[in-house]
């Protein structure tokens, strides 16, 4: 693969997705059915497509077909002749399940687990959809809120404690006398482990008293909002417990393996690991394995960093983030700009156009490549270098150096 190409890419429906804005990314109608993440990328559940000659393919076999030239063959070699990102639009009409990802070892270990013990890849108490990590990076599109690793103890107590002081009276009074991760394990193991007849008195509680504590409080706004969705389920309880953040435009967190996390609403860039591997703890009618969460969680509390990107050039900026397998950066380019805007590509890139429109040209290409709103590319390894003139924003992917 020599040129820069267009991809056509997947879109994936699940009932928390909203119907109008990827139709709007794209320039589409708004969609009879919620439309939740397009995918940009090879993964194996559902792969990007490119054209070859007068056919479109998908991008997986083109790069197993010849993983170093479109890889590159340091990148090929280091990922196993695999793309090793996953690039997304994510649209959250409702709020996703509370989650985490496995480590590496952790997915590993469980994917063979789970393959030995013959359990269907489609099957829905399946764990594992393959080998890898999935640390990621969102950043926001529109105002995007979600919840993200555990809050810091104290605060933990004292809304726990604003929200339900009798129902939970023992379990908070165990924590605030073992005040660090081993205690808040085994405060999360027995919040996800009481019967139904608990969790009911304990939500009912909460629920009487978050009425009260709204007003100006967007914590308990958002808990009163997840228990209209899932009114019977422990979950509701998540923003009491786990960081809320609005992240404005532009604005974007990284999520390391292990971190218990929600997206809550809006849209969203979503840079990760080439992996679908999740485990979930609430908020959600699928498979919830407590064990194996409890197995992957990081229960170390940390306060939220909100990235911005670091300008790399005067057209770019890059989010910095700890991932081996992907970087972030957002190129802004303008018709009035006195100098090329000219990149040099280390590895397979992806770049994603959410406004306004520009032209791509490989280096030694005399054509350009027209790239509007909505419209994806894929630059392979044999594209050392390209330029983009116009105007417009610009997502790019691309591999860690």
């Amino acid at each position: 693969m020599k040129r820069i190409s267009i991809l056509k890419n997947p879109i994936l429906e699940y009932a928390w997705g909203s119907r109008t804005a990827i139709p709007e990314l794209l320039g589409t109608e708004p969609s009879d059915t919620p439309q939740a993440e397009l995918w940009m990328g090879a993964h194996p559940k559902a792969p990007s497509e490119i054209r070859n000659g007068s056919q479109w393919e998908s991008l997986l076999t083109q790069i197993e077909n010849d993983p170093a030239d479109i890889l590159g063959s340091a990148v090929a070699r280091k990922f196993g002749n695999r793309l090793p990102y996953l690039f997304k639009v994510l649209a959250a009409a409702e709020p996703l399940s509370v989650q985490a990802h496995p480590s590496r070892e952790q997915a590993r270990e469980g994917f063979a687990r789970e393959n030995r013990l013959g359990i269907p890849m489609t099957a829905p108490n399946r764990n594992y959809k393959d080998d890898n990590h999935k640390p990621e990076c969102i950043c926001a599109l529109t105002p995007f809120w979600a919840l993200n690793g555990f809050r810091n103890i104290p605060d933990m107590l004292w809304l726990m404690g604003s929200a339900c002081p009798r129902t939970l009276a023992d379990e908070l009074a165990a924590l605030g006398n073992q005040p660090d991760s081993d205690g808040l394990r085994a405060f999360f193991h027995t919040l996800m482990t009481l019967t139904p007849e608990r969790h009911a008195e304990i939500l009912a509680e909460a629920l009487d008293n978050a009425q009260m504590l709204a007003q100006g409080n967007p914590i308990f706004k958002w808990l009163l909002r997840l228990s209209r969705a899932w009114p019977n389920d422990i979950g509701v309880l998540s923003p009491l417990f786990l960081n809320l953040v609005c992240l404005e435009p532009g604005q974007a967190m990284f999520l390391p393996s292990g971190e218990l996390h929600a997206y809550l609403d809006g849209v969203g860039i979503e840079l990760m690991a080439n992996s679908d591997n999740v485990l979930r703890g609430g908020l959600t009618p699928k498979h919830v394995d407590v064990p194996e969460l409890l197995r992957v969680l990081s229960f170390a509390p940390r306060e939220l960093e909100i990235l911005l990107p670091e300008r790399v050039s005067a057209f770019e900026g890059k989010y910095p983030t700890a991932a081996e397998e992907f970087d972030l950066s957002v190129i802004m380019v303008r018709e009035a700009d006195d100098e090329a805007a000219v990149f040099t590509n280390s590895g397979a890139e992806i770049l994603l156009c959410t406004d306004g429109a520009v032209r791509i040209s490989g280096s030694g290409d005399a054509e350009e490549l027209p790239v509007g709103k909505g419209t994806s590319v894929f630059i392979p390894a044999r594209v050392r270098e390209y330029r983009i003139s116009g105007q417009g924003t610009l997502y790019r992917a691309a591999v860690s150096p």
